[in-house]
């Protein structure tokens, strides 16, 4: 089995709680990409976590995680501004992310700090999500991008808030787009789809992004489950009914399984296959909601056995 290399932003989430009446916010380790390269590595996996963390006392403390957690730190660069703050804020289990620090701590790595050796003995290369709105991470994840051998995985982790005006939204869309092209892999939630592409349904949105050259789709779809998408067919699968908590990290432990599978098992000959990975990406994110926390929620194979049983082999 081959390595991961995952791309992008490593940042602190603060967590809006109640206590005693009063409204706290909760520190936890953050970030879409992090989560991912944890999630892998708790199936078993072996990621090599390539992004900026700050050197300050937070920085210190994601890179203990990220240690902890067995992802490989050696493609990952440390710089001396403060560490990027998610505010985040629920709708029921749902968040929404205001985001704090200027320069952002998790988009300064570039294209002269990446390994190009790293990059190409990869069987995987993960890349997308926030830090792609920032030079110099765009310039590194495009250098990347263009490296021949991994298979190319890539999800645009949208976030409105960051999306001031329509501009802004078209200018994502034609950075993605040039993403999707060439991606063997892409995966993105109903909601990054209707920001996107206003409002369109996820197998539209699917279409579209087979239409630009990608090899595979999913879209997730919360609750609903997933669809998914090749070049031989297209099928909505069901989510596993769970009683959902913190939906935190669900989309990137959709993400970190799907990508288990691919350095497992490579990539799948069809639509058969797909529909296999995807049902286990599904289990995975369906235990992952029902606990607290984002990347501290990314499960075992262990944990997804105790909790579902032969359902994650189907």
């Amino acid at each position: 089995m081959g390595y991961a290399v995952v791309m992008g932003e490593a940042l602190v989430d603060l967590l809006e709680a109640g206590s005693g009446g009063d409204l706290i916010y909760r520190q936890a380790i953050g970030g879409g990409p992090l989560n991912v390269s944890v999630g892998v590595t708790r199936l078993g996996g072996d990621a090599r976590f390539t992004g900026s963390l700050s050197t300050d006392v937070l920085g210190d403390r994601l890179a203990a995680f990220l240690s902890d957690a067995g992802v490989g730190l050696g493609a990952a660069k440390r710089f001396t501004v403060p560490t990027t703050l998610a505010v985040t804020t629920f709708d029921g289990a749902d968040p929404t992310f205001t985001f704090y620090g200027e320069p952002p701590s998790y988009s300064l790595l570039g294209p002269d700090d990446l390994e190009p050796g790293l990059v190409a003995g990869a069987s995987v290369l993960y890349a997308g999500s926030i830090a792609l709105l920032r030079e110099p991470f765009r310039s590194a994840a495009r250098a990347a991008w263009s490296t021949e051998g991994p298979l190319r995985v890539f999800d645009p982790n949208v976030r409105p808030t960051l999306l001031p005006d329509a501009a802004a939204v078209t200018a994502l869309r034609t950075l993605v787009e040039e993403f999707f092209a060439t991606a063997d892999l892409v995966k993105l939630s109903s909601a990054d789809a209707e920001v996107l592409y206003d409002r369109v349904t996820p197998a539209g949105a699917a279409n579209r992004i087979l239409g630009l050259g990608a090899r595979a789709v999913v879209v997730t779809c919360g609750a609903q489950g997933a669809h998914v998408a090749t070049a031989d067919g297209a099928t909505m699968l069901d989510a596993p009914s769970v009683a959902a908590i913190d939906a935190t990290g669900a989309g990137d432990s959709v993400m970190a399984a799907l990508i288990s599978r691919l350095l497992t098992g490579g990539f799948p000959a069809g639509l058969d296959g797909w529909q296999r990975n995807v049902r286990f990406a599904l289990a995975v994110a369906g235990l992952v909601c029902e606990r607290p926390g984002g990347a501290t929620a990314m499960p075992t194979p262990d944990e997804l056995t105790a909790r579902w049983g032969a359902l994650i082999d189907q």
